[in-house]
């Protein structure tokens, strides 16, 4: 499965600093190829160590990491709800994305010029948020609109539905985002159908000087403080710093660089990871002579829909899957050792997938 990020934000917040920075950077353990989709569209490598661990040891024709799709949603201003900027284009781009990584300025700069003239991360999300809360509004409205004719005719689901659809609003209209709406299980299907901007999982990312990417600064701490009751994710990088290491060759010059920085990892790796996290991923392996690959499931994947990643046909002919530890993998040292000492699973349909598991599939064909 392939994990499609958006990146959001006002003008000169950094956010298309950051954006080309990503996606023109080299992996940080192989020099992976990057491939540009369209302009503001960009697929990056997911870094695993553990990748190339497994590639050291099978010695494979190719290695094939899982990739990150980040789009560059630009244009995003007061009034976009409404059509202003670029609005409808790009709000209908975040209505594509799995999850929303939303940039905000915590960095003092008097030769960018901040768009509502200072440097406010807090009034920045206020206006993001408003704007996908408006447009979410619009949506549910519409809906209803539909629902309550069907509700009329004298259809029992409709008028069920109306009642789920007018909570929705009433949340919405409170300016809160949907993905804090509570609902039962009879509410998901409609909640769900409707796409809601504000019902993606969102992860916050301050853009700070390279002082503050440590510890963060005054703006980072009002920041946190301010979303702590929304459960999401606030990480600290540094779009400065990103385009500098994404300007280097090899990577002894992008190890060399973060040590001078005290940084232990690119901001790429730290914004991908938190994005699986968001998102409920986890990485499966398979590994053999021509390929060791990485693979994207949800945790709590069965056996089967790990397998009908790689094709449906896996899926649906699935007899077994044995299973590997990375861990036992690593320290033994190849396949045939695992299965020699005894510690290769033999696992059926209601096996769960774990993180890191190496697996080859048996099936029907």
């Amino acid at each position: 499965m392939a994990l499609k990020c958006g990146i959001v934000g006002l003008p000169n917040v950094g956010k298309s600093t950051l954006f080309n920075a990503l996606t023109s950077a080299k992996a940080l353990a192989a020099n992976y190829p990057f491939a540009t989709k369209e302009p503001n569209v960009g697929i990056i490598t997911v870094p695993d160590n553990r990748l190339d661990k497994l590639a050291e040891l099978v010695n494979p024709k190719r290695v094939q990491p899982t990739t990150v799709e980040i789009v560059d949603i630009a244009g995003l201003i007061k009034g976009a709800s409404k059509g202003e900027g670029l609005g409808n284009q790009f709000l209908g781009n975040i209505r594509e994305v799995d999850a929303i990584v939303h940039v905000v300025r915590c960095f003092e700069d008097g030769n960018v010029v901040h768009v509502d003239g200072a440097v406010d991360p807090i009034r920045d999300k206020e206006t993001i948020d408003m704007e996908l809360i408006l447009k979410d509004i619009e949506t549910v409205e519409k809906r209803l609109e539909k629902l309550r004719k069907n509700a009329k005719a004298g259809e029992k689901k409709a008028v069920r539905l109306v009642e789920t659809g007018e909570a929705i609003l009433s949340h919405l209209e409170s300016e809160k985002p949907a993905r804090s709406f509570e609902m039962d299980d009879d509410q998901k299907d409609l909640f769900h159908s409707m796409m809601l901007l504000t019902a993606k999982p969102i992860l916050y990312v301050c853009n700070v000087d390279e002082e503050s990417v440590h510890e963060g600064n005054e703006h980072t701490k009002k920041f946190s403080d301010a979303v702590k009751d929304e459960g999401a994710e606030v990480i600290l990088i540094s779009a400065g710093i990103e385009a500098d290491i994404a300007e280097l060759e090899t990577k002894e010059e992008r190890l060399e660089f973060l040590n001078d920085m005290g940084l232990n990892e690119p901001g790429v790796n730290k914004l991908i990871h938190s994005c699986y996290r968001l998102l409920n991923l986890i990485t499966y392996f398979t590994a053999g002579e021509k390929e060791v690959r990485a693979w994207t499931v949800t945790k709590g994947c069965l056996a089967p829909q790990a397998a009908g990643v790689i094709h449906s046909d896996i899926e649906h002919g699935f007899i077994r899957a044995e299973v590997i530890k990375y861990d036992d993998y690593i320290t033994l040292g190849s396949e045939a050792a695992v299965k020699e000492s005894g510690k290769m699973g033999v696992e059926g349909k209601t096996y769960e997938v774990q993180d890191g598991d190496i697996m080859h599939f048996r099936h029907n064909s």
